[in-house]
This record gives C-alpha cells, sequence and structure tokens, in this order.
C-alpha cells in the first residue's frame, strides 16, 4: 500500500498516464472526473466499475476514469466520508441524523448490517457525497483539460519539429 520511492512520485506517475491516453482533452478530463466523483460515495469495492460507467454515460475515458478513482485511497477516504457525513447530516432535515451512530456500530460494521447502518451513517455520507464529489469532479475537470490540452498540444509541437528536422535532413542527404 506505501509506494516505494513516494507518494508524489506515484502521482505523477497517474498525471502521465492520464495525460499520455490517446484521446481527446474532453474525454480524458470526463474519465477522470467521473473517478473523482465515484470516490465520494460510501460503495468500497464497486468504484472501478461505477466509474467506468458514469465514464460511458459522459463520454468520458474509461482508463481515465479508472485513474481518477485514485483520488479515493485509504489516506483519503476517513477525510472524505467525514467530509461528506457532516455535509450529508446538514442537508438532511430531522433528528434521524442527530445521533452519531447506532448503539451497536460494532455488530452492524462486522455483519454489515446495510439496514441497520443506513440511517445514521451511510445515508448522510450518501448524501453529503453528492455535492462534494460534483465540486471536486468539476476542478478534476477543470484541471485535467487544462493539462490534457497543453500536453498534446506541446506532443503535437515536438512531432511537427522532428518531422521537419527528419525532412530537411532527408533533403541536406539527398543532395549530390
Amino acid at each position: 500500500m506505501w509506494p516505494r520511492r513516494s507518494f508524489r512520485r506515484s502521482a505523477k506517475y497517474f498525471a502521465k498516464r492520464a495525460l499520455r491516453l490517446r484521446a481527446t482533452p474532453h474525454a480524458i478530463a470526463a474519465g477522470v472526473s467521473a473517478g473523482v466523483f465515484v470516490s465520494f460515495l460510501p460503495i468500497p469495492g464497486f468504484h472501478f466499475f461505477i466509474a467506468a460507467l458514469f465514464a460511458w454515460l459522459i463520454a468520458g475515458n474509461v482508463v481515465a476514469s479508472a485513474i481518477g478513482t485514485a483520488f479515493g485511497n485509504p489516506l483519503t477516504f476517513p477525510v472524505i466520508w467525514a467530509s461528506c457525513y457532516e455535509v450529508g447530516r446538514a442537508i438532511l432535515p430531522g433528528p434521524a441524523t442527530a445521533s452519531a451512530a447506532p448503539l451497536d456500530m460494532t455488530h452492524a460494521l462486522a455483519h454489515f448490517d446495510v439496514q441497520e447502518l443506513w440511517e445514521p451513517l451511510l445515508k448522510p455520507i450518501t448524501v453529503g457525497a453528492v455535492p462534494l464529489g460534483l465540486i471536486f469532479a468539476a476542478a478534476a475537470y477543470a484541471a485535467t483539460r487544462w493539462a490534457a490540452t497543453a500536453f498534446h498540444e506541446r506532443r503535437r509541437q515536438r512531432f511537427a519539429e522532428r518531422a521537419r528536422l527528419s525532412e530537411a535532413a532527408g533533403r541536406v542527404a539527398s543532395v549530390p
């Protein structure tokens, strides 16, 4: 789970991997934003599948959506879900969300009793995940689209320069 070199190097790897995809900047950005949005939902184990479905629905790149789900990881999930819980409690009306947890939380988590966990825990997290997920997904879309556009333009310029140099070298070599 811990990266061999550093978290920064791992993040750079994921960013470069996303930018090098052969897709339009919109498709890459839409895929990444779908993955980031799904990372906020309390559905561990299903992030890849749901992100791929969302990416497909919004004409995003499915591989980019898998890369975007890396936003949710064991280091960020506690912060994400705690934030979603608090936002969900603020959005939901009534005293049902006022209690922090069921009386026997250990039993409910050990047996994954969804009925017992839904009202006090999963419902506020799910409700809070939507606005927070949309905000972070929009930011991820904007940043990824800008980066992908810049990356593709630099790459196009590099290839054009290589072609020009190759063509110039071919003309010099063919002159008797």
